[in-house]
């Protein structure tokens, strides 16, 4: 993809991403409509779908020959990411938008030839942008952020991970992982996994790990952890394919070894 075609697509994403952030903020005081899927801790609302079919429709009808993958049923059936592709999440965190109205975001991730070109993470309450143009850095409301060059040792580290990780039958040596956590400095849980993403570029967390994320979960924080110099991998290090869930692992380069160690020896 050329520059001048992404700096175009950049731009109208952005636009894009500020009207759907702000028709959320004023939806926020009307009663919701509240739908389980896979669970009744699986949770969307018409306001996930309503959003969905926003961008759904605007880039169907900008871009007709792009690609679609969404969390809401609006998207394609892609086997594959040639050419253009975008990988979006309405609300990530609907748990947080139904129950505390903050700490949920915007995902979109844009991809060609899955090679990720654009990435952006908007925390809709707070309206924090944060954003990314492959080989050009990641940027918190325009301002760009530095680099993950500081090596941190792992008693020093705040990592996100949930209480899953440290519960018997959800892995296979929850001791493991609950020695890790006694560990390391702190753990945190925001419960939007964009978003979690979105501090590990920033360096308010080191390092995130969650056990089975969606593309659109991950997509857009792939490029932006990536363009501050973090690594993202699945939990045996491999490359992530953004055509299924995966258990993944993001964070300051320096603790990736580390990380993937323990997270090797909680299967064990």
């Amino acid at each position: 993809m050329d520059s001048d075609y992404r700096n175009q697509l950049f731009e109208q994403a952005k636009e894009w991403i500020f009207s759907a952030g702000k028709r959320i903020r004023e939806s926020m005081q009307e009663p919701l409509q509240i739908e389980t899927k896979s669970d009744e801790n699986d949770l969307v609302t018409i306001v996930d779908k309503q959003t969905e079919n926003f961008f759904a429709s605007a880039i169907r009808s900008q871009y007709p020959d792009h690609g679609l993958l969404g969390e809401e049923g609006y998207g394609d059936a892609l086997d594959n990411l040639d050419g253009t592709v975008w990988i979006i999440d309405p609300i990530d965190g609907t748990m947080n938008f139904v129950h505390q109205k903050r700490n949920f975001s915007i995902s979109v991730g844009i991809y060609h030839d899955g090679v990720g070109e654009i990435g952006f993470i908007y925390d809709v309450m707070e309206e924090v942008l944060y954003s990314a143009k492959r080989g050009e850095g990641a940027y918190k409301n325009g301002e760009r952020l530095p680099k993950l060059q500081e090596e941190v040792p792992l008693k020093r580290a705040i990592l996100g991970m949930n209480h899953y990780w440290l519960c018997k039958n959800r892995v296979r040596n929850e001791h493991v992982m609950q020695d890790l956590a006694k560990t390391v400095r702190g753990l945190r849980t925001y419960g939007s996994a964009a978003l979690e993403f979105a501090y590990v570029a920033e360096g308010l967390l080191d390092g995130y790990m969650a056990m089975s994320l969606a593309p659109w979960d991950i997509a857009a924080g792939i490029i932006i952890v990536h363009e501050t110099g973090g690594k993202t991998t699945d939990i045996n290090g491999r490359k992530l394919d953004l055509l299924q869930k995966s258990p993944i692992l993001t964070c300051n380069p320096s603790l990736q070894k580390n990380l993937l160690s323990w997270l090797d020896k909680g299967r064990e």
